[in-house]
């Protein structure tokens, strides 16, 4: 009960932080250039997960090790955060968060394809029903010219996540988690850093309090402290189900986008929200099957 609790509140914190993500990021690319900025926050980010992780340094094993750090940091951080930075300039905020939200979908059929985690009829369901309501949110859920570039960016972000996050579970075995997390944070920083300066200029950043106060929130919260917990329940329990919790926080950033950016509520907005609930719910619901999965190993 205690641990079920515990990863309740990880959850919350985790939808909560990363839905407000989204339009934090809008209002900082009023600031600086995409790449910079997803290599700022992400470096700030990946400092501070490397001070978390110094008393277990004995773990970190890098000349063995860097091949898989390098990977895991080209899927989820170097490409994630890339085409999702360039992307938020085509797209409103909490559209463009809706249409990355593919990654839930694409996550559970990896994981069953690549993880052996179960896929019974009920949960295929819910997983497409969790796709027919991002797809709801994103067509006319909200204001806004709905850009090519904009759409391709955001399914993009989703591949690259979705790919992500099932080779980092693969290969959980192999590597600490926290020096995984810290390293494929630092490592993707430095790469979109580099890449940022060598495309975009330094002197396009307005360093307002503002601007700073933005960074410095994502990069602790969303990035350091965000990453820990997500890899912490996804290397704790199914991918597939914790993926469909993500569904979430698109509904967040959306809620978000509609205080901080004045984006609007339509009825595309509700009829998506109705399908993502039922789509949790048949992800995470037995319905009577724990008998017959009891019979069969559960992947770790």
């Amino acid at each position: 009960m205690k641990q079920s609790n515990k990863t309740v509140w990880l959850l919350i914190f985790l939808i909560a932080v990363w839905g407000i993500n989204w339009p934090l990021s809008k209002i900082a690319l009023s600031y600086a250039p995409p790449l910079l900025f997803a290599g700022i926050r992400t470096v700030i980010g990946g400092l501070l997960l490397v001070a978390i992780a110094l008393p277990r340094r004995g773990k970190l094993q890098f000349a063995k090790l860097w091949p898989l750090y390098l990977s895991s940091a080209v899927l989820s951080i170097v490409l994630y955060y890339g085409f999702q930075t360039v992307g938020l300039r085509y797209l409103p905020s909490g559209l463009f968060s809706a249409i990355v939200f593919l990654q839930p979908v694409l996550l559970g059929i990896f994981a069953w394809a690549w993880l052996g985690e179960s896929m019974h009829s009920l949960k295929l369901f819910g997983l497409l029903l969790g796709f027919a309501g991002v797809a709801a949110l994103s067509i006319g859920g909200l204001t806004g010219s709905l850009s090519p570039a904009g759409v391709l960016l955001g399914l993009a972000s989703a591949l690259s996540w979705a790919l992500g996050t099932v080779y980092t579970k693969r290969n959980a075995r192999r590597v600490d988690m926290l020096w995984l997390t810290a390293m494929q944070v630092l490592i993707g920083g430095v790469l979109l850093l580099g890449a940022g300066s060598a495309a975009e200029s330094w002197t396009d950043i307005t360093w307002s309090p503002a601007f700073i106060a933005n960074t410095l929130f994502i990069s602790l919260f969303v990035i350091a402290l965000g990453w820990l917990v997500y890899f912490k329940l996804i290397n704790e329990g199914e991918a597939g189900k914790v993926g469909a919790f993500t569904f979430l926080i698109p509904l967040v950033s959306i809620a978000a986008s509609v205080v901080l950016l004045g984006e609007e509520i339509t009825l595309n907005l509700v009829i998506g929200m109705l399908l993502i609930v039922c789509s949790i719910i048949l992800v995470n619901v037995n319905f009577g099957r724990k008998k017959a999965a009891s019979g069969r190993q559960a992947p770790q």
